[in-house]
């Protein structure tokens, strides 16, 4: 059962989250602080020199040891969930939608009677107080809402950045790259949808890459996107080329449209497609990205048109961007050996898993896919599209093996299984294999490995998925 702490999680007065007395720092305590979202927040605070620490089931099992190494080296105490942490001293408890009620921090936190806020009402608080950019969207929001960051940092806005992956840019031995701690009031955050969350937000300027089945029904989606909206001071940026985007008549007094539909503001003309790289134009100015395929250019356009919207040159965007690095586990090349790529990639939801499997393509003779569902619930509500996805971007020569789904704990009911998945692919007559453990997966791809092949591995919130693709890489080296 995810905790509700309905006794300690009522809001307070505007900004009081953010500043206390005379000293004007509060004492936070991030309970998972290794998420990714979580992580970002607690980097910021730490940055306007609040005392914040975490905890983590993973600190102890040493997963993804360089999160928690790069986290202590910016000075937040790291402990176990063991509710250590907490004391007298401790101002705020800040928790996710997945931390569970009977979490240890959590049963210390309500005994001493410490205030237990939700992550996204700390966002909120952080981001409303400010000139607020919003970036929303079913797929594409974690590289837009990157894009935009860097771009108004390459600009000199200085933005504070929150976004949901590790932006390379930004990445180093102390920073873990989802965060950017700036000194204008301008703030920059990817805002999501899969928790309800995105209606907390009133930013300036808004961005709706698109609309599709993920987490919530299509409906559902869209009433949280026109509440946003709704909510939006300034300007609307849509994407253009979104069938379920155009069946919304948004309201709104400014809005700017992008996409490779003539009819909007910002298109893309001349595109040329590349095996990880994309150029384009856009009224005459030469854009370049080291991302491939269209759904990036795609991605290039949205955050043009909200460099546009604060006043960013094209000619400024355009050499920003080709700076642009890209995202940790976004198409991330782990690396190569004798012509045989290794591709590390976030993709977890229908349309963006045939958005990858379509970019990789471009570069490779066939793909070797290794696909790992995150979560039961999520994979049999999109089971169905599941099998549509991977039964139409594969080819006949292309293989999938998928291990069993992802289970990162609590209470989910284990009524599917990936071999329901496979089962239905293979009638479509693909190579579809289930290996119920991830690790048996590399001696058989070694057996089917050709020269000239693409390893693609897809995945969500497993951030040892990187680890495994090192893995594969060492075992073709090896071979």
């Amino acid at each position: 059962m995810k905790c509700t702490a309905k006794q300690n999680t009522s809001r307070v007065h505007p900004s009081s989250y953010l500043r206390k007395g005379g000293s004007g720092k509060f004492s936070y305590h991030f309970v998972g602080i290794a998420g990714i979202g979580m992580s970002a927040i607690a980097q910021v605070l730490k940055e306007q020199s609040h005392i914040v620490s975490g905890s983590d089931r993973n600190y102890d099992k040493q997963i993804t040891p360089s999160v928690f190494s790069k986290l202590a080296a910016q000075g937040i105490s790291l402990y176990s969930q063991d509710g250590s942490a907490i004391t007298d001293n401790t101002d705020f408890v800040v928790i996710s939608s997945a931390i569970e009620e009977d979490n240890p921090d959590i049963k210390k936190a309500l005994s001493l009677n410490k205030k237990i806020i939700k992550r996204a009402d700390l966002l909120a608080e952080m981001f409303n107080h400010k000139y607020g950019i919003a970036i929303g969207g079913t797929n594409g929001k974690t590289t837009v809402s990157s894009m935009v960051g860097y771009i108004l940092d390459y600009a000199g806005l200085s933005p504070t950045i929150i976004v949901g992956g590790c932006i390379k840019n930004f990445t180093n031995n102390y920073h873990l790259g989802n965060a950017k701690t700036g000194t204008s009031n301008i703030i920059s955050i990817e805002a999501d949808e899969s928790d309800g969350s995105i209606i907390l937000y009133t930013p300036k300027i808004s961005v709706i890459t698109n609309i599709s089945k993920d987490h919530k029904t299509i409906e559902e989606i869209s009433q949280m996107f026109v509440t946003l909206s709704q909510n939006t001071k300034e300007t609307l940026i849509l994407n253009a080329d979104c069938v379920h985007l155009k069946m919304i008549n948004f309201r709104h007094k400014n809005i700017i449209t992008y996409g490779f539909n003539n009819n909007a503001a910002v298109v893309a003309k001349n595109i040329v497609y590349k095996p990880f790289q994309s150029t384009f134009e856009v009224n005459g100015q030469s854009f370049e990205i080291d991302l491939p395929g269209a759904y990036n250019v795609s991605n290039s356009l949205a955050a043009i048109a909200v460099a546009r919207s604060l006043n960013i040159n094209d000619a400024k965007t355009a050499a920003a961007l080709r700076q642009f690095k890209g995202i940790q586990r976004r198409m991330d090349i782990i690396g190569e050996v004798d012509g045989v790529r290794v591709i590390d990639d976030y993709a977890h939801n229908p349309d963006k898993v045939m958005a990858a499997i379509n970019a990789v393509k471009l570069g490779c003779n066939r793909v070797i896919v290794i696909f790992q569902p995150h979560g039961y619930g999520p994979t049999n509500f999109m089971k169905e599209e599941y099998i549509y996805a991977f039964s139409n971007a594969l080819s006949q020569s292309d293989i999938l093996f998928m291990p069993e789904i992802f289970y990162a704990g609590g209470t989910a009911s284990k009524n599917i299984s990936s071999a329901d998945i496979i089962k239905q692919i293979a009638k479509s007559g693909k190579k579809a294999f289930f290996t119920e453990k991830r690790s048996d997966i590399i001696p058989e791809v070694r057996k089917q490995l050709r020269i000239g092949d693409c390893i693609l591995v897809m995945g969500a919130r497993d951030n040892t998925l990187t680890e495994f693709c090192q893995n594969i890489l060492h075992a073709i080296e090896a071979k």
